[in-house]
């Protein structure tokens, strides 16, 4: 008898792009990409923070180069990526978030948001998966949602319209890209202690609401993603498209 061979989880020869690497998720993305062999490119606005991780990554062993790059500058976007060799991973990490109270939300905030987690993420997800399809590569787009695109939350309105509006928009993107053997997923993490997240915690009040909720009984840490970033990369999740991951110690399973 001839057993099934489980699919592989390395990434060697491919070539990965992460938004938003310099620190806290996307940091652990790119490392992530890299351990399992792929050729990481990791972007953000901030030179130092990219330099420092591509550092880290290749003194590990791994492959890094940086990309210096505002995703908001959509015309800057596309003219930057369209000058790169294609990728067959896509990591949409970039990111923002600002808790007010309904009554408090500026228009100013609505747009700091919004643009940032879903209108830089169609655009970056448009340009990556133009050059895919050019380039006739089965490749994978994940994009970072939350639990939050998936419940409500007191004082997260924009953070929830941004991240419901970013699962809707995977669906559809996985059903225009199918034809092609493009996969579009979403990963949806509970609170994360991260190093713009952890100041946060350190209101007992709010650390002990969030606890409260997640039913494992613990703040998610970046290695809790890793896995699933790398299952989603790689050829372990080939027939899965237009889903999301919540990984959220059961914060929605109320």
């Amino acid at each position: 008898m001839q057993l099934p061979k489980t699919p592989s989880m390395r990434l060697d020869g491919r070539r990965a792009l992460v938004t938003g690497a310099g620190r806290g998720i996307g940091l652990a993305c790119g490392a992530a990409l890299a351990q399992a062999g792929a050729q990481v490119t990791l972007c953000a606005r901030t030179e130092k923070e990219i330099d420092e991780v591509a550092g880290a990554i290749r003194e590990d062993g791994g492959s890094a180069e940086t990309l210096i790059l505002d995703v908001s500058d959509i015309a800057a976007v596309h003219r930057t990526l369209a000058a790169l060799p294609a990728f067959d991973v896509l990591v949409n990490n970039a990111g923002t978030n600002r808790p007010k109270p309904l009554l408090e939300v500026t228009v100013e905030d609505y747009d700091a948001v919004l643009d940032l987690n879903l209108r830089s993420a169609f655009f970056v997800g448009q340009a990556v998966a133009r050059q895919m399809v050019e380039a006739k590569i089965a490749g994978s787009i994940i994009q970072m949602s939350s639990q939050m695109g998936h419940v409500g939350g007191p004082r997260r309105t924009l953070y929830c319209a941004s991240k419901w509006g970013l699962e809707g928009m995977s669906k559809a993107m996985a059903l225009d890209l199918a034809p092609y053997r493009i996969r579009v997923n979403t990963i949806a993490p509970t609170f994360i202690e991260t190093p713009m997240t952890r100041p946060f915690f350190e209101d007992p009040t709010f650390r002990d609401s969030v606890l409260a909720k997640i039913k494992l009984g613990r703040i998610g840490q970046v290695e809790d993603l890793m896995g699933a970033v790398l299952y989603l990369a790689s050829d372990a999740s080939a027939l899965m498209t237009g889903t999301s991951m919540i990984i959220d110690g059961g914060w929605t399973a109320d």
